[in-house]
């Protein structure tokens, strides 16, 4: 039998170009349908993000409150307790940063004794906090069950000792005696992490509502 060759048939040729040219643009496509959808940024749900800012009205820093937790939407959708958790998380992470900064500030700077003083207690204190919040987080994963009440209520008092940690720290660098700048730098820092912790508090007792 004679074997089939597209000499003998010169519409072969347009074929075969016809059909390469199809397989080409139909795999450009796919690709670049991939492409797009794997660089399309994740978009959080409207009615997510709205959850967060509703509940933020509660706490005393509303804002700061949504600017530190919108990020979250994705994973919050509308759940208080995950909300709640991603305060806390917030919080510790703050609260890491804060002592990490004080105890460097404790062994880089050539300190008058008062100042010493209180910023080694700083250091205890921010220390202190950190256990407390990573505690807190510790608790979160097992608040279902009989003893709810038990296990909220052991909860709200880790951040509320965390927070007043905080408010310790910031009260050993009140008067006039003090370096200015490692007084501002400390409290700057020591404020902030206290307004988060603040706001987790507000949102956990939420929970219990």
């Amino acid at each position: 039998m004679e074997s089939f060759t597209c000499s003998k048939f010169p519409s072969c040729y347009s074929l075969a170009i016809i059909i390469t040219l199809l397989y080409f643009c139909t795999t450009t496509t796919c690709l670049a349908t991939r492409l797009l959808v794997q660089q399309s940024p994740v978009k959080s749900n409207p009615s997510s993000t709205e959850f967060i800012k509703t509940s933020c009205r509660v706490t005393l820093y509303p804002d700061l409150c949504y600017n530190t937790l919108s990020s979250y939407a994705s994973t919050i959708q509308t759940n208080p307790t995950e909300l709640a958790n991603a305060a806390l998380s917030v919080s510790l992470n703050e609260a890491k940063s804060t002592s990490a900064l004080v105890l460097k500030l404790s062994k880089g700077l050539e300190l008058r004794p008062r100042e010493a003083g209180a910023v080694k207690d700083c250091v205890e204190n921010t220390r202190d906090s950190v256990d407390e919040l990573q505690q807190s987080l510790q608790s979160m994963k097992d608040l279902k069950g009989p003893e709810f009440e038990f296990k909220i209520n052991d909860l709200q008092t880790w951040v509320s000792a965390a927070l007043t940690n905080e408010d310790t720290c910031m009260d050993n660098f009140e008067g006039n005696g003090m370096n200015g700048k490692v007084k501002d730098t400390i409290r700057g820092r020591i404020v902030r992490a206290a307004q988060l912790i603040s706001n987790a508090l507000a949102l956990i007792n939420q929970l219990n509502q």
